[in-house]
């Protein structure tokens, strides 16, 4: 994890109004400029998923809802794969994998805290007229579209069941 701090500092500074693939190949440079591997890797998987996704037949480039789908995807496959290492205590695997997350999650706007979400949970409650969990679904996938990329999907659920119960 040598450097990963400098490079996410470099990074902020190099964010700015272009595309998410713009940054990445910006982030790229600015990675093979510190040699740091970790994140270099983190961003050529970001990379290969867009051009995968834009090639993937429809023709229609990429929204920002997809690119956010995408990112959140690799945040998640990261840290599932980094709890698995940690369970098997092999921390040494767990280490680059929760590096690389970290990397990617910076392409992701900011997360909301859980008050946030609770908020925004109880106000699409009060919106739809849900009465239990049989309306956890409805719920679910309103909230869901509305902070998609801004928060988990385990922290939005755990948050629409306590609310529903």
């Amino acid at each position: 994890m040598r450097n990963i701090s400098g490079f996410l500092f470099i990074f902020a500074q190099i964010k700015g109004i272009m595309g998410l693939q713009q940054d990445v190949m910006a982030a790229m440079k600015a990675a093979m400029k510190d040699k740091n591997q970790m994140a270099l890797q983190a961003l050529r998987a970001i990379k290969s998923e867009l051009l995968l996704a834009q090639t993937s037949g429809t023709g229609d480039a990429l929204s920002e809802a997809d690119e956010i789908k995408i990112l959140s995807k690799l945040v998640k496959q990261r840290k599932d794969s980094a709890a698995i290492f940690s369970e098997q205590n092999r921390e040494d695997l767990a280490e680059p994998e929760l590096a690389q997350a970290e990397v990617i999650s910076q392409f992701l706007p900011a997360q909301l805290s859980e008050a946030d979400i609770e908020a925004a949970v109880v106000k699409v409650i009060a919106d739809t007229g849900a009465q239990g969990m049989k309306d956890m679904g409805k719920v679910m996938g309103i909230v869901s579209q509305q902070l998609a990329g801004q928060a988990d999907g385990k922290t939005i659920s755990s948050i629409v069941k306590q609310k529903l119960a």
